[in-house]
């Protein structure tokens, strides 16, 4: 149903990567969202909530590059201390390296637009020669036609598989390498268009979905069969269903036990054609109906 639209809308939607460490440990956890680029310029839509974890990534490395920058020749009592003074903790990130990936060649700034009511940004990504996409998404002209009952599609990167990082200990930083796998497979779900999402002054803003939007799919977009951008995956919402099964007593492996189970319907919920396009219009930046 929708392998030729995922193949169109897969040449404009890229993911982002993310690694992150706690002060003082060297595990590192691995991170994804979404971005689709409406046009040629350097312009792509994702989700605020994404803008802004990337947006506090430089404040978060800015902070730690402090202490690295103050802490030699201090004891460890006074190193303990000076983190103390610059809110480093196990149990906070001190480390948190972006990148973007098969977007463009160059990157000299970024630049960031936030939607101020609705969960949705615009990038700007800027000083680049040649862009690494294909094509350019292509918005529902008609806003009213997606309806209830359709069946449409989203994309995105959950489940991130790329290994090409690493710990530094001499450093005591990390580091993207050019070692390991750099990619994440994309990972398509389909849906039920179930309900419109309204604001408190009663203005539509959002598709709710019968199925969830994974991690890592924030951002990306949501299209039907003829691969038109109907909305962009934002968050999902669980909601209790109410067969809820208490000291239920079963057979396992020919063994008796007894469980507890609580039922939860996850569905996901996405920004509207509408709403994206009024903001791209706002900002007087091109971009394709059909």
């Amino acid at each position: 149903m929708f392998v030729k639209a995922i193949q169109e809308v897969a040449g404009y939607t890229r993911a982002i990567h993310s690694i992150s460490r706690n002060f003082g440990g060297k595990s590192i956890q691995r991170g994804s969202a979404t971005l689709f680029f409406v046009n040629e310029e350097g312009w792509a839509l994702t989700c605020r909530h994404v803008a802004q974890w990337i947006m506090q990534a430089d404040a978060i490395n800015k902070n730690y590059r402090a202490f690295l920058d103050q802490s030699p020749g201090l004891s460890g009592k006074q190193q303990n201390i000076l983190a103390k003074s610059l809110n480093l903790s196990q149990d906070k990130a001190c480390e948190m390296r972006i990148t973007f990936v098969d977007c463009v060649d160059e990157i000299k700034n970024i630049r960031f637009v936030l939607h101020p009511n609705y969960d949705l940004a615009l990038i700007k990504f800027e000083g680049f020669h040649k862009h690494h996409f294909q094509g350019r998404a292509k918005f529902l002209k008609d806003d009213q036609s997606a309806q209830p009952g359709a069946m449409l599609c989203r994309l995105g990167f959950p489940f991130p598989e790329f290994s090409n990082f690493k710990y530094n200990p001499e450093k005591n930083l990390l580091e993207w390498t050019s070692q390991g796998a750099a990619r994440s497979p994309r990972f398509p779900i389909e849906g039920m268009l179930t309900r419109f999402l309204g604001d408190p002054n009663g203005k539509i803003y959002g598709i709710e979905m019968s199925t969830p939007g994974l991690r890592g799919q924030s951002g990306g977009p949501l299209f039907d069969t003829e691969g038109r951008i109907i909305g962009m995956q934002s968050r999902t919402k669980h909601l209790h269903l109410g067969f809820d099964i208490e000291d239920k007593e079963i057979i396992v492996h020919g063994k008796s036990k007894k469980i507890n189970d609580y039922a939860f319907i996850h569905l996901g919920e996405c920004i509207h054609v509408k709403v994206i396009k009024e903001f791209l219009n706002q900002h007087q930046i091109s971009f394709d109906e059909e």
